[in-house]
């Protein structure tokens, strides 16, 4: 396995690729209301990227047709936008997108409410949002890769939810997968040591019911097996000497 190191100048390009894709996200979450489909999701989504003067990583990545994975209800990651798939009151949707900015790219993920929907739905949004913080405080020089693995676990167990365990976060940079593999489950060996400069894309995918998921027959979308809501959140987070800088996210 080989983990890159980041220049300043890398790490710069990447803070702009991740200050983009959060504008893209604010964006979508305004957008997202019932009564639109998944693909108006997508086009417009694309549209913001091209119009920041980027291009969606997504798009055509091993062959995925779209730029926005939009993922709904029991959908796990990778739901391909359809004219036909229609947002509905009550439905919790995942909306993970990327960019490239000059060559070095950003990916975010965020899960949102349509309309009112259940205290149950909301919950599992909020978990596994702050499943994605529990990991993080993990995520600095020093520390070991698979502590942040074993911080979303912990966190989550306590609400009896399950963690998907066949779909891992992943460095990031100049290609939009790089080593390591992160994992959101613990392990049993602590991993490679953290160091500055490394960039990694830190993902929870969190089901109400089991962990265990499926592909569908489009090869691309993975649901959950028991039919359960699943929820998702990811950011692109910078190991610096100090506390984790977050790319894709304004605190």
């Amino acid at each position: 396995m080989s983990v890159t190191i980041k220049s300043a100048r890398e790490i710069d390009l990447m803070r702009t690729a991740g200050k983009l894709l959060e504008e893209v996200h604010n964006e979508l979450a305004a957008f997202v209301k019932p009564g639109i489909s998944t693909l108006d999701i997508d086009r417009y989504g694309e549209k913001l990227i091209r119009e920041r003067g980027c291009i969606p990583n997504f798009l055509n990545y091993n062959g995925y047709p779209a730029s926005i994975c939009v993922s709904v209800n029991d959908e796990v990651v990778h739901g391909i936008p359809r004219a036909d798939h229609i947002l509905q009151e009550g439905d919790i949707v995942s909306l993970d997108a990327g960019l490239i900015y000059k060559g070095y790219h950003s990916d975010a993920a965020r899960t949102h409410a349509v309309g009112r929907i259940s205290p149950e739905a909301e919950k599992l949004i909020q978990v596994t949002k702050q499943s994605f913080f529990e990991g993080i405080k993990y995520a600095k020089a020093g520390h070991h890769l698979h502590e942040i693995s074993a911080a979303i676990n912990d966190y989550v167990d306590q609400f009896g939810y399950g963690v998907v365990q066949d779909l891992v976060g992943h460095g990031i940079g100049e290609h939009l997968h790089e080593d390591p593999q992160i994992p959101n489950f613990r392990q049993r060996r602590r991993g490679i040591k953290l160091m500055p400069g490394m960039t990694l894309a830190i993902e929870p995918m969190i089901n109400a019911g089991t962990w265990e998921v499926s592909w569908l027959d489009d090869d691309w979308t993975v649901v959950t097996d028991d039919g359960s809501l699943s929820a998702h959140y990811e950011n692109t987070v910078l190991i610096t000497d100090g506390e984790p800088e977050i790319l894709t996210l304004t605190l």
